[in-house]
């Protein structure tokens, strides 16, 4: 009997092969402490994953597990990052909600949608929204500028998304707890 050493199983794919990669892309454990932070700001949390702190982080350079924060995220809309011609923002809609029906004339969108399962509409008119299809989780939506539009959540557990504004549409800092706290924002701008 001869020795084999242990390989992760996600290292290699077939471990008997000359060539191998040549570098270890596998992530070393973290044995911080559920409450301990790192320079970052990020906290561990208890399923190994980094819980976020969700705020506006720009217009500094930012880097983040986009997934991560998009599911973390419970608020109707919350900006994670608004520069001088780019903005992203996570959103959250509850079982049967809705973005409700929008036009942005001067800012292309673009959504990705991270868990759940809804549709989306699009049109030129706001009562001809003639583009109809279904979205699911890794589904990403291209909203030109100009475009009629809404996502509508018809699955059974929170539609999370992210959405990608050039340029940014909402103020920096902007968070929005439920969709009625939105739109009275809106509202309040007039």
């Amino acid at each position: 009997m001869y020795y084999v050493p242990y390989i992760h199983p996600y290292q290699y794919q077939y471990p008997y092969y000359v060539n191998v990669p040549m570098y270890n892309y596998v992530r070393n454990p973290d044995y911080r402490g559920v409450n301990d932070a790192n320079q970052l700001g990020f906290l561990q949390s208890s399923n190994g994953r980094n819980n976020i702190e969700l705020k506006d982080y720009g217009p500094k350079p930012f880097v983040v597990n986009i997934n991560e924060a998009t599911k973390q995220n419970n608020n109707y809309r919350t900006a994670l990052w608004t520069g001088k011609h780019l903005q992203v923002t996570l959103m959250s809609l509850k079982v049967g909600e809705d973005i409700g029906l929008e036009i942005h004339p001067n800012v292309d969108q673009f959504l990705r949608i991270e868990q759940g399962q809804g549709f989306v509409q699009m049109g030129n008119r706001k009562d001809n929204l003639n583009f109809v299809k279904d979205v699911y989780d890794d589904y990403a939506i291209m909203i030109p500028a100009g475009t009629w539009h809404n996502v509508t959540n018809t699955g059974n557990i929170p539609l999370k998304l992210y959405s990608i504004y050039a340029p940014p549409h909402h103020p920096f800092g902007t968070v929005h707890v439920t969709k009625a706290d939105a739109l009275a924002a809106e509202e309040g701008n007039g």
